[in-house]
């Protein structure tokens, strides 16, 4: 059997079959999980990516991570905000996450039921404590909020930051039904709370509040010798790329790469608040983003080599920066190409603290922990999914892409292929001449189609998650 349809059956299976005990090897207690997620963040941002410097701001905190652990540069996501954040709670792809047991897929927008085990859920069951501090994007209202679906507490906002802008609009209509964003707080079991307007004076200083409440949480759990899960979705750098007044104009490159030195910052004072509590050894971090830059032509991220950006089928909205550090467990200065996806954090992270994956439901993440750890040569997965919204656009394989929809980048128009577009993205990486040497290697049809086949064969057996 094709090792491509192998990998996508384990992964569906995976949930039916496996759980983990134990904490990871060399470790003397489960290990603290910190988690950074950026918003609309671009591949090529970051100083060990080819930003930094270049992007007018030194990244040396988050650069660490990459130095002291594991750099993947062929790590994927989802194209757009919400379906990413929901296969990275799930190890579930979005569609997955979003399908009925009768009629069509829930909306793109819609988030998770209350019925998916979260990741938080998974490391509480196995005895961690857990904090979120930071955007959600999941989903509002009874039980759907972070504290319903796993979180011990919760500090941040409920969607997303371009609402930030409507309390400053000259248009706004307050009688339009919409209501204002205000931050929220949530303790697990009570009904949270909302306080500040979201608008742009607080979009400025979310971040430093999410690092000091994160900090706070570390340092708690810290002291109480209990493991701790902090996941920090900082809303940055999501529009509006609004600095910090401790930042602003500090670099004197623009609003862009002073948010990008105030992260920097922020990452480094989790980092140091690791090292100073004398839990950074016994501690995974992750960096890492939801999808590629913003699609809008004011915005100002940087894809990198890659082409588009978030909402696309292309390399610039799925690969982002993802570094992971574990002292003694992941060796250092580690870099790969090979294809690892966001939904591979659940099963990987199940296993690096002895949490049990839930059997009820079809999985498509693959545990990755011995490929981190140089156990194994290479990634537990060699293919995947493309989808925008519920439309599913393609698959990679390898070096190689198939896209059977592509999409206008300016009108984004979906275009429906008359025969699909094959991409070497070794030879090609800019993804500029579809078939290129294609005729020279018509062979990676074979993969590529039962990528896509096995995939669809999944969902057809799939029974849907449950209305609320």
């Amino acid at each position: 059997m094709n090792k491509s349809l192998v990998n996508t059956l384990t992964g569906v299976c995976l949930g039916l079959c496996c759980t983990f005990a134990g904490a990871a090897p060399g470790s003397a207690a489960k290990p603290n999980i910190v988690l950074l997620l950026m918003d609309n963040f671009g591949y090529g941002e970051v100083g060990v990516y080819g930003g930094g410097v270049l992007r007018g701001a030194p990244t040396p905190n988050i650069d660490s991570i990459a130095h002291q652990g594991f750099q993947l540069t062929n790590f994927n996501v989802e194209a757009e905000c919400t379906p990413s954040r929901a296969a990275l709670m799930t190890g579930r792809y979005g569609i997955r996450t979003r399908l009925r047991a009768e009629g069509e897929p829930r909306g793109i927008w819609y988030g998770i039921t209350p019925w998916e085990v979260t990741l938080a859920e998974m490391l509480s069951d196995a005895g961690y404590s857990t904090g979120m501090f930071g955007k959600w994007h999941l989903g509002t209202g009874k039980n759907r909020y972070p504290t319903d679906q796993g979180f011990d507490e919760w500090y941040g906002i409920p969607n997303s930051s371009d609402q930030a802008f409507w309390p400053d609009s000259d248009s706004f209509q307050a009688d339009a039904g919409v209501e204002l964003t205000r931050v929220m707080t949530a303790k697990r079991g009570e009904t949270p709370k909302k306080h500040e307007l979201y608008g742009r004076a607080k979009r400025a200083t979310i971040d430093r509040e999410i690092t000091d409440r994160a900090i706070d949480f570390i340092e708690r759990e810290a002291k109480a010798g209990k493991p701790f899960f902090a996941y920090l979705p900082y809303t940055q750098t999501h529009e509006p790329v609004d600095a910090h007044p401790d930042f602003k104009g500090k670099t004197g490159n623009g609003s862009f790469a002073d948010v990008l030195a105030q992260t920097d910052a922020y990452v480094g004072d989790v980092l140091a608040t690791l090292e100073k509590l004398g839990v950074a050894e016994n501690t995974i971090v992750i960096f890492s983003a939801d999808n590629g830059r913003e699609g809008i032509k004011r915005s100002f991220g940087f894809t990198g080599p890659w082409r588009g950006t978030m909402f696309s089928p292309y390399e610039g909205s799925l690969r982002v920066p993802f570094l992971i550090r574990y002292p003694g467990v992941i060796p250092a200065g580690q870099v790969s190409n090979d294809i690892v996806h966001i939904i591979d954090v659940f099963p990987t992270l199940a296993n690096f603290a002895g949490g049990e994956l839930p059997d009820d439901r079809m999985l498509d993440g693959v545990d990755q922990s011995d490929f981190f750890k140089g156990s194994a040569p290479k990634s537990a997965r060699e293919s995947m999914v493309i989808y925008i919204g519920n439309e599913l656009f393609g698959a990679k394989w390898r070096n190689w892409k198939m896209l059977i929809k592509e999409i206008d980048e300016d009108s984004y128009a979906i275009m429906n292929m008359a025969y699909p577009s094959y991409y070497n993205l070794i030879v090609d990486p800019k993804e500029e001449e579809p078939e290129k040497f294609y005729l020279d290697d018509t062979w990676v049809d074979g993969p590529l189609w039962e990528t896509v086949e096995a995939h669809q064969a999944s969902l057809e057996k799939d029974a849907g998650t449950p209305d609320p």
